[in-house]
């Protein structure tokens, strides 16, 4: 059953913008072929972090709004977990 999740990560601040364009395609497509829709994708920008993660003092934020179900988020997240670019990230399940 689809539920409705937030998953906000941050990259490295050192990518060039299309690594950047490319690597946010790849987690939609990741969410796509796991069967998630209503896929909105936010990109935040640029930011200073609170401390530095593995030498970086800024990220690029992403946020995105999807409905999936929980076996397209745990297959995301793996890929997270392995991801050179990825410092950090977060996913909860909306309440509604």
């Amino acid at each position: 059953m689809a539920q409705k999740y937030e998953t906000l990560y941050i990259l490295r601040s050192d990518l060039a913008e299309e690594v950047v364009d490319q690597t946010i395609v790849k987690y939609q497509t990741i969410l796509t072929e796991q069967g998630a829709g209503e896929i909105e994708t936010q990109h935040r920008g640029k930011r200073r972090l609170a401390y530095e993660l593995n030498k970086q003092k800024e990220g690029i934020y992403v946020q995105m709004n999807y409905t999936a179900p929980p076996a397209a988020v745990a297959e995301m997240e793996k890929s997270f977990r392995i991801s050179e670019e990825i410092l950090r990230f977060l996913t909860v399940r909306d309440g509604e």
